[in-house]
């Protein structure tokens, strides 16, 4: 069968392509504005892509896979619906064509679903399970952000977005899982949520389609989820981030060495290469959900040890003349506030440079204008990307950090305020959920060049 995969640049459309292909499909597809890591990741699968959206393949294909990003009006949209080509979501075919006959292990919440996912399938393949997965980033030790795995458990990330332009339910409600993950829940995704208890009651949803054999592996320091649970569950529970179920307890300051206990039992002690509280507690997490996949937990923990991180997750993009640039696409408050966190523990006293672009829907909106100052305390320096047309004063929002912050409203502008700012000994944090406009890259070549 011949499918055509509109929207194939984003995680997890591209990484649909590369299972869609193991699987036996003839794959095609098409985007606008393809970046990296995805876009490196597709051109080496040999996958063929068309940039924009002004026309389908000839001949047709069987069928047309539609994102979430794409809506009427499109294009390629309408002549799939003029034509009569048979058209389906992501998130379905996933589920008709991947999901069928596996062990469905998901991992949910607004952050750290990528790590989680990337932990578990790192524990699993170490234990000799061999599975499939479909990540949001690329895991360093596989390289690619999908597989189809030979082994019958398959990790996905169970994200709350909506499925397609004709089915506004969560692509989560796809996937049925067997192990669930809910990691933590805040308000996120405004332009599809109203608020809070909406998302709550899709994640009530998503507890009814887990099995009385299953289980769900759940943040206990997390209000929201104590409140999706009371809508119903219907499955075995275990809690992380617990003293009376799964907990840690750090030995260094950066939360990368900690001891791992079970309802107060000792388990053993990890090291692996993760910053921050917030990873620490995804590797409660992974250790717990791999366990109900039958993964010792000692197995666990000594696959975390070479554990190599994940693209774009506190990532170290290069070292020049003693400035040191990372790429994390951290873009919700508390993910930039615990991001800064893990890497203040890791450089200590040495000067944090925060440089954020407001990019995602939510923060566009200015959902989060009363706590994005608070967020980005623990910075040294704070350079912010304001687009003229956000339609917020972002600048303003930032006035309790003083004169700590720059604002610039372009990319270059930006560019040259970092230059003549850094130093050496300088850890420059570049938080984006988007590509920047290439500021990794091109910072790191005009100080190799100044």
């Amino acid at each position: 069968m011949r499918i055509h995969i509109l929207g194939i640049g984003g995680t997890f459309m591209g990484g649909l392509a590369l299972l869609a292909r193991a699987r036996g499909f003839t794959v095609t597809g098409s985007d606008q504005g393809i970046y990296p890591p995805m876009s490196d990741q597709l051109a080496a699968s040999g996958i063929a892509l068309t940039e924009g959206y002004q026309r389908l393949p000839d001949p047709a294909p069987d069928l047309a896979v539609i994102g979430n990003v794409l809506s009427r009006g499109n294009p390629a949209v309408e002549e799939v619906l003029d034509r009569g080509i048979p058209y389906t979501s992501g998130p379905a075919f996933l589920a008709e064509h991947i999901l069928t006959g596996q062990f469905v292990m998901a991992v949910a919440g607004t952050h750290g679903k990528t790590t989680v996912a990337s932990l578990m399938s790192w524990i699993l393949d170490q234990a000799g399970f061999d599975p499939g997965f479909l990540i949001g980033g690329i895991a360093a030790n596989f390289g690619i952000s999908a597989r189809v795995g030979t082994g019958g458990f398959f990790v996905v990330e169970a994200d709350e977005y909506d499925t397609a332009f004709f089915d506004k339910r969560p692509k989560f409600l796809h996937y049925r899982p067997r192990t669930l993950v809910l990691n933590n829940l805040e308000y996120d995704h405004a332009d599809i949520y109203p608020d809070l208890a909406a998302i709550e009651r899709e994640f009530g949803f998503l507890l009814r389609t887990v099995p009385r054999t299953g289980k769900v592996l759940v943040n206990a320091q997390e209000p929201a989820l104590q409140r999706v649970l009371g809508r119903g569950i219907w499955s075995a529970k275990e809690t992380f981030a617990d003293p009376d179920g799964w907990w840690a307890e750090p030995l260094n300051a950066d939360y990368s060495h900690f001891r791992v206990h079970w309802q107060n039992s000792f388990q053993g002690e990890v090291r692996f290469g993760l910053a921050g509280r917030h990873n620490m507690y995804n590797a409660l997490a992974a250790i717990a959900a791999c366990r109900h996949a039958g993964v010792p937990v000692d197995t666990a923990i000594g696959a975390l040890a070479t554990f190599a991180g994940v693209k774009r997750r506190l990532e170290v993009r290069g070292s020049v003349r003693g400035i040191t640039v990372y790429d994390d696409f951290a873009h919700h408050p508390t993910a930039i506030a615990t991001t800064i966190e893990g890497l203040r523990g890791r450089i200590g006293k040495a000067r944090l440079v925060a440089v954020l672009e407001p990019r995602s829907n939510t923060m566009r909106l200015g959902v989060h204008r009363d706590t994005l100052a608070t967020s980005l305390t623990g910075a040294d320096r704070v350079f912010l990307y304001a687009p003229p047309d956000i339609g917020w004063d972002v600048a303003g929002a930032l006035d309790p950090l003083g004169d700590r912050v720059t604002t610039a409203a372009s990319y270059d502008a930006l560019l040259i305020a970092l230059q003549e700012e850094l130093k050496a000994g300088d850890h420059v944090l570049i938080m984006s959920n988007g590509g920047f406009g290439g500021l990794h890259d091109r910072l790191l070549r005009a100080l190799a060049g100044r």
